[in-house]
């Protein structure tokens, strides 16, 4: 029973959960070097895992009522490895973990004494039936170790869909990459940065971008130097080659972007990149000054670009450019009544959530 318990465990959690945090951890550790193969991977560390479990049972001699103390180095094992960093893209400090294990295995060991003290020749008449006693405390005590794993390893939302998204990028699956943490509202720099690259490469940057949550300022958008965006396993080379050149120096976003115009370089992303940015930093002037550079100002613009031209008319005395649109002028004037309408904060979120919380709108004044 423990060992259909362990090895069920031990492959889905190495196979469904953990399989691009691992990817991650394996790539950094070896430089690029190696491809991480989820199915095989979970299946031959999962066996070993076994075998370290019969050499264990070899050693400790627990059967019947303690028999899963025998996987806890197993277990250990396996916490270990899962216990990858989302700030620096590592296994734990060593150290940390040395005496973390030394303390664990030294509990461990008492408990392997206390149960061959109390217990020293089992009853050969004692029921194994699966709601035994014995089968009861058995599983409890797989139970407590299942969720001593999860506890230990790093089960971040928002780094699993950022490992994931990168997964779907690195085998072209764009589809993918832009459902994964879909209906979350978590995210950080480093994920708005991937999906920003994702929709891009479908032509939709100016039209989605702001239907997920969004992080960070307009000069993360690009993993530069100079910004506060990462790449974990993607290359960088080929968000560059996407805007038109590989970045050769320390520069920020903007003078990039400048750079790639100037020499002829640009690819039409560049353009949205450029005015997403500029919403994103919510500067709506700038944005109006630009947007003639690279588009028309007509109702074929994109549904974010349409909502940022309606927001600057009412926010602006004396607009450069004047841009009416029938519908979203009333969706403008819906917009202001509901925040007109609610006195209360949390109220007023959550009718703004259910109508607006796809559109610009929504962001630029969701600090408020």
């Amino acid at each position: 029973m423990c060992a259909i318990v362990f090895s069920i465990f031990s492959f889905s959690w190495l196979y469904w959960f953990q399989a691009d945090v691992l990817a991650v951890a394996q790539h950094i550790f070896s430089g690029g070097q190696t491809h991480y193969h989820p199915f095989l991977t979970a299946v031959v560390v999962t066996f070993l895992l076994l075998l370290f479990q019969r050499y264990t049972l070899f050693i400790a001699r627990l059967y019947r009522r303690a028999h899963w103390l025998t996987y806890f180095p197993s277990m250990l094992i396996l916490a270990i490895a899962s216990d990858v960093s989302p700030n620096f893209v590592r296994i734990a400090t060593v150290g940390w973990w040395i005496l973390w294990s030394f303390l664990a295995l030294c509990v461990w060991g008492g408990g392997v004494w206390l149960s061959r003290q109390l217990n020293p020749f089992p009853s050969q008449k004692e029921s194994l039936g699966v709601f035994s006693t014995c089968g009861m405390l058995n599983m409890l005590g797989m139970t407590l170790m299942m969720l001593m794993v999860a506890g230990v390893a790093n089960t971040n939302a928002v780094f699993h869909f950022r490992a994931h998204v990168e997964t779907a990028l690195l085998e072209n699956n764009l589809d993918e990459a832009l459902l994964t943490g879909q209906r979350s509202n978590e995210t950080d720099t480093h994920l708005t940065m991937l999906r920003a690259f994702a929709m891009s490469k479908k032509g939709e940057l100016g039209e989605r971008f702001f239907e997920y949550p969004v992080a960070g300022r307009g000069c993360d958008m690009v993993p530069m130097a100079t910004s506060g965006s990462r790449l974990l396993r993607f290359p960088v080379d080929s968000l560059y080659r996407h805007l038109g050149a590989i970045a050769g120096e320390q520069m920020t976003t903007y003078r990039y972007y400048d750079l790639l115009e100037y020499y002829g370089w640009a690819s039409p992303a560049v353009a949205d990149y450029r005015l997403c940015g500029l919403l994103l930093d919510r500067n709506i002037d700038e944005f109006v000054r630009q947007l003639p550079r690279y588009y028309e100002i007509n109702d074929s613009l994109p549904k974010h670009y349409k909502e940022a031209l309606v927001l600057y008319a009412h926010q602006r005395c004396n607009p450069q450019v004047v841009y009416h649109h029938a519908v979203l002028d009333e969706d403008w004037s819906d917009f202001c009544a509901l925040i007109k309408k609610y006195s209360s904060a949390n109220e007023r979120k959550y009718h703004l959530d259910d109508h607006y919380a796809t559109s610009y709108w929504y962001y630029y004044f969701k600090q408020h």
